[in-house]
């Protein structure tokens, strides 16, 4: 009777995650719990910035994000509850683990650590961390036999509830790690989907993450009992139960398949249908020779805040991972008046899940399309080298490599000079800013209206008075040198970009 009953369960939670992913193009509930991503600063939490909201611009959507938050401590809730009363709004208890096998210990942990913040972001509590050193995971239960059971008895210790894996667990890895430990076991790619998840706001961001939500479930999908088992003909057929109790010809595991293959479709569909507006006001930029200034980075380096020091901007920051998903653009012009954009985009992480760069390709385009990356570090992070390799590497997959770079290490206000030293060591050209204080600001302005492309073409032109909107167009997409009135119109001397100076021609004195 057990056994039945839980087969019914676990069928249950199958059809559960199936059905909730794909409806995740609808608007979701409005109940989501997030903690402050500590792990990630070891250094301590930074305050808010020196110019108050005149820096940040109005945070309407922090605001909105965190309408709602659990206060620990204050629930009466007694021990013996139902099934229904478990089920109300609680942060889930997890406990980390991982293996490794190459570098040192101390990469381990601060690869933990991450997953820690990533899981406080997910909205989690982190109990415990187990490192374990072998040669090669386990290839059934991750961990291996002896230390899975070393991790149940760990599990039950602390009442976690979850288990979070800081690699990509193969399915029969994950399905024979839950089977000793007992409790729910997912991967660090199924925490940075789940972050995606909460954070997407526009409809781009949300087709983007369900897609990538759909191909990481494909691969996963698992049946239990003979509702998902495949149907067999003659007397085996239903059992070996004879004519009359063959099935319909599909499982259930096919129809959830096809089902999933089906909402996949349509979501590249929407997407590839949204990409001509984001290509139209692309091109506009372009058309106008508005060179484009894009802001990478790793994820919580300080990408957002760096943009609203700039331009005052007022985009979402918050000190949690993946705070920012959908790029936002602000425009701005350099001393001598040469007009460009910041694109702010969504930050990276080691072993980003590859269904994520490939579902927020459009996203990545706009650096790829970009004349200079800011590539923004946190210089207070324990590994900044790693911050590095991984960035480049994903600029790479979008062939981002050949743009001009400018390194740019944020939170300089809480790095000593010791630290400061290796960081050169790095980056021998970089520039250290910090977005709280605004140290560098003008270093970092100055250095881009450098790298910039400038208008070289001179031309000395006479524009009747009746064309002003010709006199208008120069001052847009070039430097005007000098201007006189006479009398066959306005004389003007300019300098304008090499694919403008066509356009012109026929107004060359």
């Amino acid at each position: 009777m057990t056994e039945h009953s839980s087969t019914g369960t676990e069928r249950q939670e199958s059809d559960d995650v199936v059905d909730r992913i794909l409806r995740g193009s609808e608007t979701r509930a409005g109940l989501s719990v997030f903690s402050p991503a500590s792990a990630i600063q070891t250094r301590g939490l930074r305050g808010p910035a020196v110019d108050g909201d005149a820096t940040d611009g109005d945070q309407f959507d922090l605001e909105d994000r965190q309408a709602l938050r659990r206060v620990a401590g204050l629930s009466t809730e007694l021990e013996d509850v139902t099934e229904v009363e478990y089920r109300q709004l609680r942060l889930e208890n997890v406990v980390l683990i991982g293996v490794y096998s190459q570098g040192s210990l101390q990469d381990a942990e601060n690869s933990l650590r991450e997953l820690a913040a990533l899981a406080e972001t997910a909205g989690a509590v982190v109990l415990d961390g187990l490192l374990q050193r072998r040669p090669n995971p386990d290839p059934s239960t991750y961990l291996g036999s002896g230390k899975a059971i070393e991790l149940k008895n760990t599990v039950m210790a602390l009442g976690a509830d979850t288990v979070i894996a800081d690699t990509e667990l193969a399915p029969s890895q994950r399905r024979a790690l839950e089977d000793v430990v007992k409790v729910k076991v997912i991967d660090r790619t199924a925490v940075i989907l789940d972050i995606f998840s909460q954070h997407a706001k526009s409809r781009e961001g949300k087709a983007q993450v369900e897609l990538a939500q759909l191909e990481y479930l494909l691969p996963r999908l698992r049946g239990w009992g003979e509702s998902m088992s495949r149907q067999a003909g003659g007397q085996v057929g239903g059992a070996g139960a004879g004519m009359g109790s063959r099935g319909p010809g599909e499982t259930k595991i096919e129809l959830d398949r096809r089902r999933i293959h089906t909402r996949m479709a349509i979501l590249r569909k929407k997407i590839k249908e949204m990409k001509p507006a984001r290509d139209a006001k692309r091109a506009n930029r372009v058309r106008n020779v508005v060179p484009s200034v894009a802001i990478a980075g790793y994820t919580n380096a300080g990408k957002s805040s760096l943009l609203n020091r700039l331009t005052r901007a007022g985009v979402l920051v918050e000190n949690a991972l993946f705070a920012t998903l959908d790029a936002t653009v602000r425009k701005s012009v350099t001393d001598d008046g040469r007009p460009f954009t910041y694109t702010d985009t969504v930050g990276f992480v080691r072993n980003l899940p590859h269904q994520l760069v490939e579902a927020f390709r459009s996203t990545l385009e706009e650096v790829e399309g970009s004349d200079i990356i800011v590539h923004v570090v946190d210089g207070s992070h324990p590994d900044p080298a790693a911050q590095l390799a991984t960035v480049r590497e994903v600029i790479s997959e979008v062939d981002g490599r050949e743009i001009p770079e400018v390194v740019v290490f944020n939170k300089s206000d809480l790095v000593d000079e010791g630290q400061r030293l290796v960081l050169r060591g790095l980056v021998p050209d970089a520039v250290f800013v910090s977005a709280r204080t605004g140290e560098g600001i003008d270093e970092l302005r100055a250095k881009l209206a450098e790298l910039l492309p400038r208008p070289e073409v001179e031309l000395d032109l006479l524009v009747p008075y009746d064309r002003g909107e010709v006199i208008a167009r120069i001052h847009e997409i070039g430097r005007v040198v000098d201007v006189q009135y006479v009398e066959a119109g306005t004389r003007v001397i300019a300098k304008v970009y090499p694919q403008d100076a066509p356009t012109l021609q026929e107004f060359v004195a």
